[in-house]
């Protein structure tokens, strides 16, 4: 009967650490950051990100079947009293957090050995391919830019391009090993970072022959602490590239490494600069512009949305074209993109316009969703819980964004209680009144207030969707 017990009660323990094991992923594993969490969110409360059952998951979770099985057993085998058996399994439920950390320490040196594996095994198939890594880092931008390149040139040339946002080594291995080709001449990274040392393991394990800066800003300053950390970071992907590198100089930041980079190296976005845009014109249907290369000029007419999609086009058929792609070419290319998932993607119903920007959020970006919103016409709702990982700016510049909603839209609902105080206190600043903010912390309370006020001809602006760790 011990085994029968303690089989029954190892299960319900397990199954409900899955709620743990989802956090801990949302953290990217980080046991600092995933006890931070664990201490402050109501776990049965969010539902927006679902536990993704990968292999290392399924691995970490049998470890921690193990630990709580014997653990049980135990306590089965030496203690007969009942009240003693209830009270040791409480304490051991009230903490069961903490076997999802034991079980990852148990698991780090096996699942340390198999990235090790599948790195080796991605660089030797990248090897024998031959393909030429063009790698995209940056703040702001970068799977934008990479689509935006992948889709001028998959018609000249044969391109192998990591999907959606993979910017992680497991990522990119999965991409190489599953989807390169031996015929691809060239493969698209995107390199990410949320720590230092991502970049240049990155850099130096999977290659930059061609590299692409985009906006730096004040992302993840939570684990970077300062700008000059995010620079130097993404300053890594160009001291290991061997051809050349293109900045988008957007930024201040990206400016600046670009005046430090003493090696073959394009600036764009800039007046007179590499390339560019001028003449733009936003409309509800897509943006015309013209595309300066080189000094040469071509009209260009595209269904991407803001300035920071236009400048994305610039930064990409700037690539293409130093790659050998013909401006009449790009020219086509640019009037058949495709916007990103949830990056500034229109979608008209048959009764309201949506511009779906939920995909992340910093300053800049929202900024440029807000003056797209403001070529419609019609009340405009700005459906949005704020910027976060912006360390002490954070309080600030969502404030700010808050002050640029009142001037822009009609209607604003702040999603979750994170950046609830700044945005309201911005807008109320900016002139919105009390009776046209409203808040709500799920998903029904945003479907409900939308389904109450929303009317044909509204327009509808998604900024930001936080995952389940952050309230």
């Amino acid at each position: 009967m011990f085994i029968v017990y303690t089989l029954f009660v190892s299960i319900f323990f397990c199954l409900f650490d899955l709620l743990y094991f989802r956090i801990f992923q949302l953290e990217n594993y980080k046991i600092k950051n995933y006890l931070k969490k664990i201490i402050k969110i109501n776990i049965f409360k969010y539902e927006k990100n679902k536990l993704k059952f990968t292999k290392r998951i399924k691995r970490q979770f049998f470890i921690d079947f193990l630990i709580k099985f014997l653990t049980v057993l135990i306590i089965f085998i030496f203690f007969n009293n009942f009240l003693d058996i209830f009270l040791i399994l409480s304490v051991i439920f009230v903490f069961s957090q903490t076997f999802v950390c034991l079980s990852f320490l148990i698991c780090l040196p096996i699942e340390t050995l198999i990235q090790k594996y599948f790195i080796k095994k991605a660089k030797e198939r990248l090897r024998d391919v031959g393909a030429k890594v063009v790698a995209i880092t940056g703040s702001f931008g970068k799977t934008s830019t990479k689509n935006f390149l992948y889709q001028i040139l998959r018609k000249e040339f044969e391109v192998c391009v990591t999907p959606q946002s993979f910017n992680t080594p497991m990522g990119i291995c999965k991409t190489i090993l599953e989807n390169l080709k031996d015929t691809d001449e060239l493969v698209i990274f995107e390199y990410g970072a949320r720590h230092i040392g991502d970049i240049e393991f990155l850099a130096k394990n999977f290659g930059v022959d061609f590299g692409i800066i985009t906006p730096i800003g004040a992302c993840h300053l939570e684990t970077f602490k300062k700008i000059e950390n995010i620079e130097s970071e993404k300053y890594q992907l160009c001291k290991n590239a061997k051809e050349f590198v293109v900045f988008n100089g957007k930024s201040d930041s990206s400016k600046k490494l670009y005046k430090a980079f003493d090696h073959k190296k394009f600036l764009v976005c800039q007046k007179n600069s590499f390339a560019y845009a001028k003449k733009i014109k936003f409309s509800q249907e897509g943006t015309n512009f013209v595309l300066c290369i080189n000094k040469n000029e071509i009209a260009c007419k595209t269904k991407i949305l803001g300035e920071a999609g236009i400048d994305n086009i610039v930064t990409a058929s700037a690539m293409a074209y130093l790659l050998g792609e013909s401006l009449y070419d790009i020219q086509k290319e640019i009037s058949s993109l495709k916007p990103s998932s949830h990056r500034l993607e229109l979608i008209k119903t048959e009764n309201v316009t949506i511009i779906d920007d939920s995909f992340n959020s910093n300053f800049a970006g929202f900024s440029d969703a807000l003056k797209v919103l403001g070529n419609f016409s019609g009340r405009k709702f700005v459906i949005t819980p704020g910027m976060v990982e912006l360390g002490a700016k954070q309080y600030e510049q969502n404030f700010e964004i808050g002050k640029k909603i009142s001037r822009v839209g009609d209607f604003l609902f702040i999603s979750n209680k994170t950046n609830r105080d700044a945005l309201f206190k911005g807008a109320i600043s900016g002139g919105m009144s009390e009776n046209q903010i409203f808040f709500g912390d799920t998903r029904e309370d945003q479907q409900k207030f939308l389904k109450e006020h929303l009317v044909q001809g509204d327009v509808v602006l998604f900024e930001n969707d936080f995952p389940d760790n952050i309230k």
